[in-house]
């Protein structure tokens, strides 16, 4: 029996998916892996039990992951499972900067007790008027699961759309819409667009990178938006570039004390992925993650861990061995199990920055001693029999 402890409320629609093999319980320190929204576990001593965390979201910014990573726990995440929500705020973000609709739901709010506001609306609406997003240049930058979605989606709306992501997945590249028009550079992206939609995870590359130098080179009037993460925006220079008309909206899904306080800034509170969809299908991927792991040993759309995937055990005994990505562990391992008499009917070894995942199938069951010997060897961090 393993046991799974939800650190917030997940979707019924993946806890659904457990079967007899799985218990929930309410105690974090038995727990074998652990789902999660956005609680912080920074502050979480690990117990030697915890195997995985799942993220119902993209995002792992609440997660200890190089702390994780160390013990031996697997950090998986559900990228794209969100995607089609955000996409569709992203739109209506758009919608909302080129025409005055707040501005005008708001006039109708204040004026809702006149009696005469059938006849007053038509002499006022000219304050609210906009300009249609088709035929507008609009530029993505990072074509992952929600960038390339919405490059398709503003496609289908007739915008004129550049993208640039110099590290974009092959399946990311199919997924793309043959119109969407490559760009080589980000700096062409910011001198050609009338929208710049920002969809990059916030790395130490990426924190403020739609500063003053990037604003500076925008066209006048340029709308920015910002799905994506907060600090991919530095507000003092977006606030300047308001100020002086150089950006006619910012739309952010991020609200702080300063961009909620800027003029001309449509701030929506983090609604991104807050619909019933959104949080169903994250949580579906974040228990098929987990189970998958669990089950498998087989690890996909992981932050911490490389991606691993041999499959369902047919044979004796499958046996995953965590460790640092450090020359001769191979040998070390399949030397210890062939100096006790194992065969290796199957292996993947894979690794990712410091660490590294070895996934072997044997023909017999390890005893207690082999198993013993390989978490001896100097740098593995954590041996788990699968099957």
């Amino acid at each position: 029996m393993m046991r799974l402890h939800c650190l917030n409320p997940i979707s019924k629609y993946g806890t659904e998916l457990l079967d007899e093999k799985y218990q929930l319980t309410d105690k974090v320190e038995e727990a074998d892996g652990i789902l999660v929204r956005s609680a912080s576990m920074h502050e979480m001593e690990l117990s030697e039990n915890l195997l995985a965390v799942a993220r119902a979201g993209a995002g792992v910014n609440n997660i200890p992951l190089e702390k994780c990573a160390e013990a031996g726990v697997v950090v998986f995440n559900t990228p794209g499972a969100n995607a089609n929500g955000v996409k569709e705020l992203v739109l209506a973000g758009m919608l909302l900067a080129a025409r005055d609709i707040v501005g005008g739901i708001r006039w109708c709010e204040e004026n809702k007790d006149d009696a005469n506001i059938a006849k007053s609306v038509e002499k006022s609406k000219k304050a609210f008027a906009g300009h249609e997003i088709k035929g507008k240049k609009l530029g993505v930058i990072g074509l992952g699961a929600i960038g390339a979605e919405v490059a398709n989606a503003a496609v289908a709306l007739g915008m004129d759309v550049y993208g640039y992501d110099p590290y974009i997945s092959v399946n990311a590249a199919w997924r793309l819409s043959r119109a969407v028009k490559h760009s080589n550079s980000v700096e062409s992206i910011y001198k050609e667009c009338d929208y710049i939609t920002v969809h990059v995870p916030l790395m130490d590359a990426t924190k403020k990178m739609i500063n003053k130098e990037a604003l500076d080179q925008m066209k006048d009037g340029v709308v920015v938006l910002n799905f994506a993460r907060a600090l991919l925006v530095d507000d003092g220079a977006m606030a300047e570039a308001l100020a002086s008309g150089k950006v006619h909206r910012y739309v952010t899904d991020f609200p702080d004390p300063e961009s909620a306080n800027m003029p001309h800034t449509i701030a929506i509170p983090h609604l991104g992925a807050s619909t019933e969809e959104s949080e169903d299908n994250c949580a579906v991927m974040a228990v098929q993650e987990m189970m998958d792991y669990l089950e498998n040993g087989n690890i996909k759309n992981s932050v911490n861990y490389p991606s691993c995937d041999m499959g369902i055990c047919t044979g004796a005994s499958r046996v995953a061995v965590m460790h640092e990505n450090i020359p001769n562990m191979i040998g070390q391992v399949t030397g210890t199990l062939a100096g006790q008499g194992v065969n290796i009917s199957d292996m993947t070894n894979k690794s990712r920055d410091k660490f590294a995942y070895t996934l072997l199938d044997l023909d017999v069951v390890p005893e207690e001693e082999t198993l013993k010997k390989l978490r001896q060897i100097k740098g593995v961090i954590r041996v788990r029999v699968v099957k």
